[in-house]
């Protein structure tokens, strides 16, 4: 039978108070629809949470009014100037404050992906405890949490999940943040793509168990049994949280989806499996934290033509810019 992942998320993306599922609005193209119409597609498709990687104007102020929660980006590149305690203060009002009465921020993202290594490490606490102060300032700082989204590539060890890890260079970075997620309530955000750990090793990862498709238990670790990849990197990813003293902090998948084309098992079929199975398996939790629904963000809303540099990447879209759904057939 033909399945219509589409009328999938127009069932499953629906936020609960024990499960939320939203879709990323990356905006790395130059032929996006405009703001008005992309959030008139969000709501015709009950898409309750969006996330946006920058505080574009245009596309906050198309959410005034609406019921769809919104996570905000940091660009990276803004770390360092909110590293200082007038800026964040002035971003909030800018950003936040000014919309806060009619529109339903959920997040405060502060940097994407940041290399521990990279000279952008050391702001990134500065920035978030910055912002949490500017928004405690406003009274906000219940409602709209403040974190940062990082790379599995962060671990230094994933396998078996057990042995997870951070690398040493990364625990001095993360475990400072780690506390300050946990002293504030905070989940700490992870992008999660088990597509790019498939074709980084296609001789040892079976595309089934990249795809939730595997049939039979392909790790056993201790008392876990893992059918998929997606379960054990966030095993993995637990295993080193507890490592570092946050055995119970909560893990958002802030990014997750497959490409459809121009790539290694890139096509149509396997994203259309991925995504499914996705939205499927994350109310359900993991070994790790059974009964537990995962928040999950699924990347990404559109294809963005000036991605890069893989060509793949500027593939992930559920939707073609001009607002066709790819997965229909």
């Amino acid at each position: 039978m033909v399945f219509f992942l589409l009328l999938l998320v127009l069932s499953v993306l629906e936020t609960t108070a024990s499960q939320s599922i939203g879709v990323c609005y990356g905006r790395v193209a130059n032929n996006s629809p405009p703001a008005k119409e992309v959030i008139d597609l969000y709501k015709a498709y009950n898409i309750g949470i969006m996330r946006i990687y920058d505080p574009d104007p245009s596309t906050i102020e198309a959410l005034r009014g609406s019921n769809i929660q919104l996570v905000v980006g940091i660009p990276n590149e803004d770390l360092q100037s909110l590293a200082t305690a007038a800026a964040a203060t002035n971003w909030v009002q800018r950003n936040i404050q000014n919309y806060s009465q009619d529109v339903k921020f959920r997040y405060i993202v502060v940097g994407n992906e940041i290399d521990p290594n990279d000279a952008l490490a050391q702001f990134v606490l500065p920035a978030m405890q910055n912002i949490y102060a500017a928004l405690a300032s406003a009274n906000l700082q219940s409602q709209i949490k403040v974190s940062t989204a990082i790379q599995l590539s962060l671990l230094g060890s994933s396998y078996p999940p057990s042995s997870g890890a951070f690398s040493p260079s990364s625990s001095s970075y993360i475990t400072p943040i780690v506390r300050f997620l946990a002293n504030n309530g905070a989940p700490l955000l992870a992008n999660v793509y088990t597509y790019f750990s498939y074709i980084s090793d296609t001789t040892n990862i079976d595309l089934s168990y990249a795809l939730f498709t595997s049939s039979t238990i392909v790790v056993r670790d201790g008392k876990y049994e893992y059918h998929n990849l997606f379960d054990a990197s966030l095993g993995a990813l637990y295993a080193a949280l507890e490592k570092v003293g946050a055995p119970n902090l909560e893990v958002v998948v802030s990014e997750s989806g497959w490409p459809s084309y121009d790539g290694v098992a890139a096509t149509v079929d396997n994203a259309r499996v991925y995504y499914r199975n996705l939205m499927d398996h994350v109310a359900h939790g993991t070994p790790n934290r059974p009964n537990q629904p995962i928040e999950t963000y699924l990347f990404a809303m559109f294809d963005e033509n000036q991605k890069g540099p893989a060509a793949t990447e500027r593939h992930f879209g559920l939707f073609t810019p001009d607002k066709h759904h790819k997965y229909n057939n």
